[in-house]
């Protein structure tokens, strides 16, 4: 891998991991185009540990947000008298959310770093994702907002959430449409979605260090890659909370059904390689 590499899927890490067109299927994409092996153990290491720039994005921009769940969570946990408020009940939310996809990532990493890195899988999930977001924004009441999130909710999201370990759904593609069907606001739906990436995304990036492979992908393009995906996520965090505002996730389905399409035409003509 050469720095170029490493310059250009950081920039694909950072613009897609928090969009709902999945940052994954777009690595997987552009690997193949920058003629990379996408199912070897280094480069899928590669792109699981750049996503930690990306992490450290999130937390910078919801710093104070999660200063706040921090300290209502440890209140809480010695005085049973400070339990009972929104910020204690979200931090465990979002702890309980996180546990379904730690199960299911690490009881299936042979399958999602193994056959389901594959450019069909991905034109398959691009498009057949598409529908399930066109299904939730079409039913969504919005009627919560983030202080009435349940714990059942919760976890139901985090269920939802082990699909993006599939290539081509999209982690906050998958999120979102369960918070929207759950009945929460898009807002609401979208900040939960940033909170449950934290502790998913980390443990990711974090174990996947365990099998870089330096004789393929050096520290130092690991290192840019990683740089480049954080910058590139801290201003799409801003955009994306400002666009989910005013606009339907189902404006993304357009581009997400293109790019299936565009990418099954490479796959049939040789373009590119599935894997």
């Amino acid at each position: 891998m050469t720095y170029t590499h490493a310059v250009v899927l950081g920039i694909v890490e950072g613009l897609t991991e928090f969009l709902p067109v999945s940052s994954t299927g777009h690595l997987t994409i552009t690997e193949g185009l920058l003629g990379l092996e996408v199912d070897s153990p280094a480069i899928t290491s590669f792109t699981a540990v750049i996503q930690l720039g990306a992490i450290v994005a999130t937390l910078l921009y919801f710093a104070r947000d999660i200063a706040r769940l921090a300290v209502a969570w440890f209140r809480g946990l010695r005085d049973k008298g400070k339990r009972d408020t929104v910020d204690y009940r979200l931090a465990w939310f979002v702890i309980a959310g996180s546990i379904p996809i730690g199960i299911v990532g690490f009881a299936l990493k042979d399958l999602i770093t193994g056959p389901l890195r594959s450019l069909w899988v991905v034109v398959v999930a691009l498009i057949a994702w598409s529908a399930v977001m066109w299904w939730a924004e079409a039913h969504a009441s919005q009627r919560k907002g983030e202080d009435e999130l349940t714990l059942r909710d919760a976890i139901t999201i985090g269920v939802v959430q082990c699909f993006a370990l599939i290539p081509g759904v999209s982690r906050s593609g998958a999120t979102i449409s369960m918070g929207l069907l759950r009945g929460l606001d898009r807002v609401a739906a979208t900040r939960l979605s940033f909170f449950l990436a934290i502790p998913a995304l980390t443990a990711a990036g974090l174990y996947e260090l365990k099998d870089v492979d330096t004789s393929v992908v050096g520290w130092g393009q690991l290192g840019v890659g990683t740089v480049v995906s954080f910058v590139v996520a801290l201003a799409s965090i801003a955009w994306l909370l400002r666009f989910v505002a005013r606009h339907p996730i189902t404006v993304f389905i357009w581009y997400r059904v293109a790019l299936g399409v565009a990418t099954a035409l490479l796959l049939w003509t040789g373009v590119l390689l599935a894997t």
